[in-house]
């Protein structure tokens, strides 16, 4: 398990290293962050969503018991979130990055390592615990967005990008055309794999290219939080859950590994296209990944699965 993870990690800590590097020495302008940050957004990352969720196999899995023990799970330690706030003493677009890092998970580890652990069936309950989560996280997020973001937006808006919002979109059309048994042209769908492939490096590069260490000493507070929401209290609520819906054996296992992944470089793609603050959600990105390495053997470990 150990190894699996940090094997999982590494390459992430590296690429945000890199993102760091490259922008610090100037390799490329300025203003192609923004723009590889609108690419993933818009484009990359919801071929990886629609991809994973309507190609994966799910035959014999408790399909739904591990996806509504997720969506439960998630619902309540976001409301928990929620209520914890007037004790943060953060501003709204501050909280919204506190908020995806308690709730927002890091796909390409998490595949990575049920991958490992359970071969072919952990992929497909990863596909599962995708399926179930990508777009519950998403619907919070824009709702929270809408409510702390700096671009407050009315009802029409936040309607707006709820139906209009692409992550949500593509998580929706993979699991329709699952649900559907309706097959991917098979011309098209390396090509979605490949976007999609391309959509993990992009999105870690960006978050290593908005790490500013000059405001670190700001970030002790928030990364402290969102930290503690998601390395503690979201896995043992989702065994509660998961315990109560009779899960057990390997849907139990990736179904807290899923629920203790450090928040992915979407979140910080998110902060920058809705008005959250990016600069704190990097920083965020990057601690937890680091926390992740032990923290994931650790939990894993220490609840009884």
């Amino acid at each position: 398990m150990t190894l699996n993870v940090l094997l999982a990690l590494i390459p992430v800590i590296l690429l945000i290293g890199l993102g760091a590097i490259l922008r610090r020495r100037d390799f490329v302008k300025a203003d192609f962050w923004p723009q590889a940050e609108r690419l993933g957004y818009y484009v990359l990352l919801p071929c990886l969503f629609f991809d994973s969720l309507a190609t994966a196999d799910l035959g014999g899995l408790p399909v739904g018991a591990l996806a509504l023990s997720l969506v439960l799970s998630t619902v309540a330690v976001a409301g928990a979130v929620l209520c914890c706030r007037p004790l943060m003493r953060i501003d709204g677009p501050a909280f919204t990055s506190v908020f995806q890092g308690c709730v927002r998970f890091n796909n390409y580890v998490g595949v990575t390592l049920a991958g490992g652990l359970f071969g072919a069936q952990g992929v497909a309950l990863a596909a599962v615990c995708n399926a179930a989560i990508v777009p519950t996280v998403n619907i919070l997020c824009v709702l929270v967005f809408a409510r702390f973001g700096s671009a407050r937006l009315t009802a029409k808006g936040i309607l707006k990008q709820m139906i209009t919002n692409p992550l949500v979109l593509s998580s929706f059309a993979g699991i329709a055309f699952q649900a559907l048994s309706f097959p991917v042209p098979p011309g098209v769908e390396p090509a979605l794999r490949a976007l999609g492939g391309a959509s993990l490096p992009l999105g870690l590069l960006c978050v290593g290219a908005a790490l500013n260490f000059g405001t670190a000493g700001c970030w002790a507070g928030p990364v402290a939080s969102s930290s503690v929401f998601k390395f503690l209290v979201m896995p043992v609520v989702t065994l509660l859950v998961a315990r109560a819906m009779g899960l057990e054996g390997p849907a139990l296992t990736v179904a807290l590994l899923f629920q203790v992944l450090p928040t992915a470089s979407s979140a910080y793609i998110l902060a920058r296209q809705l008005g959250g603050d990016a600069p704190l959600m990097a920083g965020i990105t990057a601690v937890q990944t680091v926390i992740a390495m032990a923290a994931i053997p650790l939990m894993v470990m220490a609840l009884p699965v």
